[in-house]
């Protein structure tokens, strides 16, 4: 694992990209996000993948030496905490900004600057797409957009929380949103995640902007999308707002 001293973090964005058989798509994000902003570092999570994307991520630190780190999980663990084992990894070297980001080549690097500059004001940044009525979204199969809009709003309609693309997986937090948080207490892992991330954050009392993007379907490698990733969403919503309800009840006892 490539390692960094405690304050190399500091002023500097961490762009977190977990990986599992993405060596086709790694060569190709990485110098696109690096390309942005001097001051963004990106850390692959790789979980053990079988196709080698862990030594092509290391190859690529070699590269860029300060500016592409590694860490190597045993085995495929999932989305969720590939993500929060990024946020310790970054928050213990004192980076201000943590981003979550795909390594499918689905999220645009070139929002990286504006998301930046928008951590000045707000606390965390979602890269939604679906703002203002309208869907941005390139190349995806009808089911698939289906399963994803109503998926958001579902989320939002179930938990209350106030933010057009609940599930998208392209958001930027500034340290102090994810120190706040306690990210021992998330429990979901798959597609979830994004929910409940997004919705401890805005529940803490947070301030959030959603900011437009174009998502665009990978053309290499296959989607980690699962029917199991998605039961699973639909059942935790409601044990998110159950959690909230129970954080009610308890803070007016108090």
């Amino acid at each position: 694992m490539s390692e960094v001293s405690t304050d190399q973090g500091d002023g500097h964005t961490l762009v977190i990209i977990p990986t599992y058989n993405e060596r086709e798509n790694l060569p190709r994000i990485v110098p696109s996000v690096l390309g942005q902003d001097t001051s963004i570092h990106v850390l692959v999570v790789d979980d053990a993948s079988p196709d080698g994307t862990g030594e092509v991520a290391e190859e690529l630190g070699r590269e860029w030496p300060g500016r592409v780190h590694v860490l190597h999980r045993e085995g495929k663990q999932g989305l969720g905490k590939a993500y929060i084992a990024g946020f310790r990894w970054g928050l213990a070297r004192g980076y201000d900004r943590l981003c979550e980001m795909d390594a499918d080549l689905s999220h645009p690097p070139s929002a990286l600057p504006g998301f930046i500059e928008a951590t000045e004001e707000y606390d965390f940044i979602v890269g939604s797409r679906y703002v203002n009525g309208r869907v941005t979204v390139v190349n995806w199969p009808m089911p698939r957009l289906l399963v994803s809009y109503f998926g958001s709003w579902y989320a939002r309609l179930i938990t209350g929380l106030p933010v057009s693309d609940a599930t998208g997986g392209f958001n930027m937090f500034r340290r102090e949103v994810l120190e706040a948080v306690d990210l021992d207490r998330i429990q979901s892992n798959g597609y979830s995640f994004q929910i409940e991330l997004k919705l401890r954050s805005w529940r803490a009392g947070f301030r959030f902007l959603e900011i437009p993007i174009i998502f665009t379907e990978r053309d290499q490698g296959e989607s980690k999308m699962s029917k199991r990733i998605i039961v699973e969403a639909v059942w935790k919503v409601w044990k998110l707002r159950a959690l909230d309800l129970t954080g009610r009840l308890q803070r007016g006892k108090g």
